[in-house]
């Protein structure tokens, strides 16, 4: 059977913004074969946002523990699982497989194609990580693909209620490092609802509750609403509503653009050039000093050019 008529599966483990940057990959598979049945073996929170946009059929779930002896050098294979992965005529794989162990336990079941793609970017490289997830795909002929991630998600119904216009704002990420400090975070908010229309959106998950909660509480409750461990599929809905996002250099940040919100993102010292999100209105703004270097004032004016711009 061809791949165009048969089965495609994509492995991706890691977090939100590892995903989001691999959406091109799994858009531009989907655009090569449009009739064939597209799935992902990830973590069903995180490629849910595939499932929910439309662009694979299916989601399941890499956290099985039988998925274990593929990991294993000549591993005990369950049973239910060769048969899973004999089902497909093409299996592209993200994984970190240095040694080729979870290549080789799949060839010893399934007969399908099997690509071995990158689990993260050579940071000391020039290609940018979305470029480097799509580049395994030139063994299928696919060249040139859109290398920005879309997610075409409706804005969330509820979101229609809320009056005014919104502001969302993430300010954490998944690394103390890359935040801007919590004070200066205070000053930037309480300036935005003092002088401006625009209301808060804060977003986070269950890592930044602390940070979240102290924010909403120095800043008036009737401009703020807080989004906390939302389901992405949901969260990326209320981001759509909104008019402008600020954030660091993190998933929800990626997640963002992805949906086309105009960002300001304050940045750490992450490589750029290979993690910047990618957007068609986008401000990445640094300091020399680090993060903890940005001042407020200099946060400020690019808040205000942005907010005056949407």
């Amino acid at each position: 059977m061809s791949v165009s008529q048969g089965k495609i599966l994509v492995i991706r483990g890691g977090a939100i913004g590892d995903f989001v940057l691999t959406l091109p990959a799994l858009a531009a598979l989907r655009r090569q074969f449009p009739r064939t049945h597209l799935e992902v073996l990830g973590y069903p929170h995180i490629a849910g946002l595939a499932l929910a946009a439309g662009t694979v059929n299916e989601v399941r779930s890499i956290e099985a523990g039988a998925l274990a002896g593929f990991f294993a050098r000549n591993g005990n294979l369950a049973t239910h699982l060769m048969d899973y992965f004999s089902g497909f005529d093409l299996i592209i794989s993200y994984l970190f497989d240095p040694d080729l162990i979870f290549q080789t336990n799949v060839r010893r079941c399934s007969r399908a194609q099997f690509i071995a793609g990158p689990h993260r970017p050579d940071e000391a490289g020039d290609l940018h990580a979305t470029e480097t997830f799509l580049k395994p795909l030139e063994r299928l002929a696919i060249f040139e693909a859109d290398p920005v991630p879309h997610l075409e998600v409706s804005r969330a119904p509820e979101a229609a209620l809320l009056p005014g216009r919104w502001l969302a704002v993430h300010p954490g990420s998944g690394s103390e490092r890359k935040n801007w400090p919590e004070g200066h975070w205070v000053e930037l908010l309480r300036h935005v609802v003092t002088t401006t229309e625009f209301n808060l959106l804060l977003a986070g998950g269950e890592a930044e509750r602390g940070r979240l909660e102290r924010l909403e509480r120095m800043l008036p409750s009737a401009r703020i609403r807080l989004m906390q461990g939302l389901p992405l599929p949901e969260l990326a809905g209320w981001l759509a509503a909104c008019r402008a996002f600020i954030g660091h250099d993190s998933g929800i940040s990626h997640l963002a653009a992805a949906v086309d919100l105009p960002a300001l993102i304050l940045w750490g010292d992450t490589v750029e050039k290979v993690w910047r999100p990618r957007a068609r209105q986008l401000t990445v703004l640094r300091c020399s000093d680090g993060l903890a270097g940005l001042s407020v004032p200099v946060v400020i004016r690019h808040v205000e050019a942005l907010l005056q711009a949407v």
